[in-house]
């Protein structure tokens, strides 16, 4: 493939709280961006929506502001890609381009029934583990298949649509693919290994929507997209001229965020790993071309697939609410006004005081996966502070962090040596230098940390010749920061143990009701 001439790659980064569309240039450098929030609907305790119209006008208004900031035209643009929050669920028209209803967001946990029932049902053969070796996932109120289940028990009329060609199923990275390359009538119906992954409908191995999980959560498989690599060495379709851009641009790689920041943090090789730092946090091991399946609650997820190779797995563990504790605390509590404001409060002491936030709004994701826990504040005492509710706030990620840590360990038998992080939360550098306490490594920071965004950049770089191989991006990589452990071992021990006493009072808290 000839090097391409064009100056820019274009990622549309749609994330839970806020679509971002940002340029890259050819040394991987942001050139220019534009982000907007969009709506969190809550409307009953444990259900999370989003409106995808909304999610949509965003993603065209993001677009076209910074193409307007920075003066850039469409044909200095040589590819999209596209980097999204997965397992959120989305049912709509393809003939019309309507939903029928609103996105269920990945922290919804409104089929714990669902999910509940095929646990007791499978008792004998696993329980929540009994689709492991087939999805690579547990039985969970996260993953997509049991959102699109629900869907279709609750509007029996949106199954008989799917009969007639009138109801599709696709997380967010095939809804934006589908309005950009034509909507009503046109767009190309697609979702990206990684995506479909996380759907707890896709089989590990043949990359293929699985016959019987369509099967146990009675879901038509009329209904869904095609799977294709996440880096596809062509495009999935091209920008119309009556889109966003105004011209023809191709869309060329898609990445689930999680995996796009493994991608941008060029974790190419086995045993090289990233925690991401954003609503939620992410801890992905590359494990090259083998499936691991995990005996310390991860989850065994596709990496990313270029065309014409196999896949590329990964561990992952995955933890709800961390950014959004923070959030919580200025949006609910007032503690703060702005999420900036977390370190500054918790650097006026020296400790969190013996307090610890167990932030379990949506239950608890790896490695406990109980979606029966709450969050509780443990250790409070008149001489606490909101200072310590603060400094017990970040420390949460931390701790949660650490669990993951220790069981990809486990389970990878791989010692790892550093941890690469990215997202919104690593500016803190009271976090970071207590992340690198509690797992003992150091902790690299990139200088360019939108890797989410860059490993979508990247993706559809690779596809389109703007970079010509994997060598050309691990080069563009640098370090910004590291955090080294300086924290006495007993000290460790001690504040882990705390941590874990309050994880299980967490439990403790609907089993005695």
């Amino acid at each position: 493939m000839s090097k391409s001439n064009k100056e820019y790659i274009g990622a549309i980064d749609q994330g839970t709280t806020s679509t971002r569309f940002i340029l890259f240039d050819r040394r991987g450098r942001e050139f220019g961006s534009h982000q907007l929030e969009h709506r969190q609907i809550f409307p009953q305790a444990g259900w999370v929506e989003h409106d995808p119209i909304e999610i949509w006008q965003r993603t065209e208004q993001v677009i076209g502001e910074t193409l307007k900031a920075e003066k850039v035209e469409p044909k200095q643009i040589a590819a999209i890609g596209i980097t999204n929050q997965r397992e959120t669920t989305v049912v709509w028209n393809p003939k019309t381009g309507q939903p029928y209803g609103n996105a269920i967001v990945w922290q919804d946990t409104r089929t714990a029934e669902i999910v509940g029932q095929l646990a007791r049902e499978r008792a004998d053969r696993g329980g929540i583990d009994c689709f492991r070796e087939t999805t690579g996932l547990p039985l969970a109120t996260y993953f997509s298949g049991a959102k699109l289940s629900w869907v279709l028990s609750k509007d029996p009329t949106i199954r008989e649509a799917a009969k007639n060609g009138e109801a599709v199923f696709g997380t967010i990275d095939s809804w934006l693919i589908w309005n950009l390359t034509g909507g009503a009538g046109k767009g190309e119906q697609v979702t990206d290994v990684t995506n479909a992954s996380r759907t707890l409908l896709m089989n590990l191995e043949t990359l293929q929507w699985d016959e019987d999980m369509l099967d146990v959560l009675k879901i038509p498989a009329s209904m869904l997209p095609e799977i294709v690599p996440s880096v596809p060495g062509e495009s999935y379709g091209s920008t119309r001229d009556d889109g966003p851009f105004a011209a023809e641009i191709p869309v060329a790689g898609v990445l689930g965020d999680q995996q796009a920041a493994l991608f941008g943090q060029a974790c190419f090789s086995p045993g090289t790993s990233k925690n991401t730092y954003g609503t939620g946090c992410f801890l992905l091991l590359n494990t090259g071309e083998k499936i691991i399946h995990s005996k310390h609650g991860l989850i065994t997820t596709v990496g990313y697939q270029q065309a014409d190779r196999p896949a590329v797995y990964a561990l992952e563990g995955s933890i709800a609410i961390t950014g959004a504790l923070v959030q919580w605390l200025r949006d609910n509590l007032g503690l703060i006004e702005s999420s900036e404001q977390i370190e500054t409060l918790a650097a006026q002491v020296e400790d969190s005081g013996g307090v610890y936030f167990v932030p379990a709004f949506s239950g608890l994701f790896a490695p406990y996966w109980r979606s029966d826990a709450r969050g509780i504040i443990a250790g409070l005492s008149r001489y606490a502070t909101k200072a310590h509710l603060a400094r017990a706030a970040l420390e949460a990620t931390a701790f949660q962090s650490l669990e993951i840590f220790e069981a990809m360990e486990q389970d990878s038998g791989i010692p790892m040596r550093s941890l690469k992080v990215d997202g919104g939360m690593v500016v803190n550098e009271i976090l970071m230098q207590f992340q690198a306490d509690l797992v003992g490594v150091p902790i690299i920071r990139p200088k360019i940390t939108e890797t989410t965004a860059l490993g979508a950049a990247f993706a559809a770089g690779l596809s389109v010749g703007f970079w010509d191989s994997q060598d050309e991006l691990a080069a563009l990589w640098k370090e910004d920061k590291r955090w080294t452990p300086r924290m006495a071992q007993a000290e460790r021990e001690r504040r882990v143990h705390f941590w874990k006493k309050a994880v299980a009072r967490s439990f403790d808290w609907l089993e005695n009701k």
